[in-house]
């Protein structure tokens, strides 16, 4: 298929352009538009393709995409996931080109969604359109779910999975929406943490009170903020939440060797970021601690005057947005219930506090020698000539775990990313070489299956 993808690339990545053009942002009410013109767009790809029964499925938010082609008969079925939405491009200051006007630089694709998940996304739909074009058929059966809410944690995509399970029915689920260990390195990522994402608020008198007249006799929703979030962790880096760490596994010396085999460069790192040491959990590597234990971040502080020069109060109110990531057989609704004890022992003379629960996910595991990932190794040996590594991400895809365990059938995490791809911020893009080798290497994967 070397030949065929070669003769198309150039096709191939205009359609890509088009795709990118449509800012399908599926976090803001006012995109809603774009996010069907992306599914309907998307659609279309999977019509001129040749794939069969397409639809566009509408759910109680964005809708859904599904085609087929089922015609090969005692060969396997492999479901392939993708999504169409996309982060949105703020702050949009920061890029060199407009996010949604593709320019390609350096070999790279630049544009909201080149990397996280169109651009790798399109792999999947223009493989099976070189398999049609050049043989009229494909070497497996064939099924394609993608949806337009990956990035709002997919509400709706679950429960459809649920109840349409003769629908999605498979041998294999397929997904490509992770990236190489390296940028020559491919990876087949095999496992992926859980996910608890949630809102504080803390809240103290009726109003803002003028800190002359108030201030020292007063509590301080800032402060009482400050103190809770702190009492979160140890000075070992560990999270000091009782009942946190129920269900995290002690890891296994080969789980421990498998994760040394990813290469990292901890001065490397640091240089790129910018940031004289790395932090985390004492007796841990950084690869570990990103990867295998589970974490709790503060990501964003809100409290207080925040406009230009002072203003003097005590603030009545200030929140934060804390999320944690989970391994093993931790429960999120468990964890929840264990920072909200947490927050009641812990919570300032004074303050009211309420949280709020955005997004839970449970961790999700692999096996790397299951046959479906097996085959995928070997399709990326025969496109990259080096054998792919089997990494444990640290984020969380949390329809991942919904797929293996309701269809019943292996996930294979073929990513042809990078993690310096600025996925979620600017000037994100996608190296057209592994576009174009991506095509390659699942169409080897398909063969391989049959």
């Amino acid at each position: 298929m070397k030949q065929a993808v070669e003769k198309h690339k150039d096709q191939f990545i205009e359609e890509l352009k088009q795709y990118l053009r449509i800012p399908s942002i599926s976090s803001l009410s006012e995109y809603k538009g774009e996010v069907r013109r992306a599914a309907e767009w998307t659609a279309g790809a999977l019509e001129k393709a040749g794939m069969e029964h397409v639809e566009v499925i509408e759910t109680e938010g964005h809708p859904l995409v599904y085609a087929d082609w089922l015609h090969a008969p005692d060969k396997p079925t492999v479901l392939v996931y993708g999504h169409y939405d996309v982060q949105p491009e703020d702050p949009v200051d920061l890029w060199d080109t407009p996010p949604f006007e593709p320019v390609i630089r350096d070999g790279k694709i630049y544009a909201r969604g080149a990397t996280d998940d169109k651009g790798q996304l399109f792999i999947h739909i223009k493989a099976a359109e070189l398999f049609m074009r050049e043989y009229g058929k494909l070497p497996v059966n064939l099924k394609f779910i993608i949806e337009g809410e990956e990035e709002v944690a997919s509400p709706h995509l679950g429960p459809f999975i649920e109840e349409n399970q003769e629908r999605l029915s498979c041998d294999s689920v397929v997904i490509s929406d992770t990236s190489f260990s390296g940028k020559d390195q491919p990876a087949i990522c095999t496992s992926l943490r859980g996910a608890l994402a949630l809102q504080m608020t803390v809240r103290t008198a009726n109003s803002d009170l003028h800190s002359g007249t108030y201030g020292g006799g007063v509590p301080n929703a800032v402060h009482s903020l400050v103190s809770l979030l702190d009492s979160f962790h140890d000075d070992q880096g560990r999270i000091a939440v009782d009942g946190f760490y129920e269900g995290v596994p002690e890891p296994a010396e080969e789980l421990r060797r498998e994760v040394a085999e990813v290469p990292f460069d901890e001065e490397e790192t640091k240089r790129e970021l910018e940031i004289e040491d790395l932090y985390g959990e004492v007796g841990f590597s950084f690869k570990e601690r990103t990867g295998i234990r589970p974490t709790l971040e503060i990501n964003g502080i809100t409290g207080g005057f925040q406009g230009e020069g002072l203003k003097t109060i005590v603030p009545k109110e200030a929140s934060a947005k804390i999320s944690c990531r989970l391994v093993g057989d931790q429960d999120p609704r468990a964890v929840y219930d264990a920072v909200k004890r947490h927050v009641e022992q812990y919570k300032p003379v004074g303050a009211k506090v309420h949280l709020e629960k955005f997004i839970q996910a449970d961790p999700v595991a692999m096996d790397s020698q299951n046959a479906f990932i097996q085959a995928a190794a070997e399709a990326y040996e025969d496109v990259y000539q080096i054998r792919p590594l089997f990494p444990k991400e640290g984020g969380s895809i949390p329809i991942v775990e919904v797929f293996g365990r309701v269809l019943e059938a292996p996930v294979v995490l073929m990513g042809f990313g990078l993690p310096t791809e600025n996925l979620h911020a600017p000037n994100e893009h996608f190296h057209l070489d592994n576009f174009t080798k991506g095509i390659e290497t699942v169409t080897q994967y398909l063969q391989k299956l049959s």
